[in-house]
């Protein structure tokens, strides 16, 4: 089953990545990056196994950040069937845990966020929401567990918990209900992609300047500094990947652009920011093919 609407690796996660390379990230900064990693890695757990697994009628919406009532939230996963609504929570938890008195502990005892909290406060937000324009389906929300290494011992049984062993069963039911899709369904799902929010409110990155970052072209594969330019192509001495110098150069620049936005790219600013590119004119030729010049000789710049 194919999304209707895909999911993205967010731009915080994005800019955090490169940051992690270039710099050292402050420690509370590290773990958060970490975390959004892991949740967005089990996110695209979860989207493969609706793509792979699903083949009912339905619309796959991933990843909408939403707002009512001045309240911005955030829904991994909302299939619209024919008669229900289901929103999914995706937790990429690893590891041994234990439910007791409504909360969820790590074997050693540490209490983390019980999620079951966080998707009835979404469920309540999101079913307003459509009310709101002019919708109404019934709704049945869950959380996936979808690391096939966590267990969560004594989960009550009552709970919307789908665990990563009761996949293929859940998909199963999913296959088997009755579900016709109207034109409201089909509204219904450009209303919701029409109403996600771009920028996240959440972002928590660190303070950075470009004088602090490492410079040069990382390399796609190990993300180690260690290129060499070999002919037409771009050779990894870490891993051995390689890549073609222009593709190389040109993913600097988004690089470049994602994070300084106000910065001006221009032939000089690349040429410094890319480092192991002797030649200007190599990287003229790059944006000249891929953006478009404003102004004329010292002033020029692209965009």
């Amino acid at each position: 089953m194919k999304a209707y609407k895909t999911r993205e690796e967010p731009k915080q996660l994005q800019i955090l990545e490169l940051l992690d390379v270039r710099m050292e990230l402050p420690e509370d900064k590290k773990r958060y990056y970490l975390s959004l990693k892991k949740g967005y890695e089990g996110e695209s757990m979860f989207d493969q196994q609706i793509e792979e697994k699903l083949h009912n009628n339905c619309y796959v919406l991933n990843d909408l950040l939403l707002q009512f009532n001045n309240t911005t939230f955030q829904i991994d996963t909302v299939l619209i069937f024919g008669n229900m609504l289901r929103p999914f929570e995706v937790k990429n938890y690893e590891g041994d845990y234990y439910y007791e008195n409504d909360k969820i502990y790590s074997s050693s005892g540490r209490e983390i966020g019980n999620p079951l909290n966080q998707l009835a406060k979404t469920e309540s937000l999101f079913r307003n929401l459509i009310h709101s324009h002019g919708f109404s389906l019934p709704m049945s929300a869950n959380v996936v567990f979808i690391n096939p290494e966590f267990s969560l011992y004594q989960a009550p049984l009552n709970k919307p918990f789908i665990f990563h062993s009761q996949l293929n069963r859940f998909f199963n039911q999913l296959n088997e209900q009755p579900s016709k899709l109207t034109d409201m369904h089909k509204q219904l799902a450009n209303k919701l992609a029409s109403l996600h929010l771009n920028e996240s409110p959440f972002q928590q990155l660190p303070t950075y300047r470009y004088d602090m970052l490492k410079k040069g072209i990382i390399c796609a594969t190990c993300r180690s500094f260690a290129l060499v330019f070999v002919g037409r192509n771009c050779v990894c001495k870490e891993c051995g990947h390689v890549e073609n110098a222009r593709a190389a150069i040109l993913r600097s620049i988004w690089e470049y652009k994602l994070l300084f936005p106000d910065r001006k790219v221009t032939t000089v600013n690349i040429h410094d920011w890319c480092q192991i590119i002797d030649s200007k004119k190599r990287i003229k030729r790059v944006l000249d093919e891929h953006f478009e010049i404003v102004g004329v000789r010292q002033w020029a710049y692209y965009v």
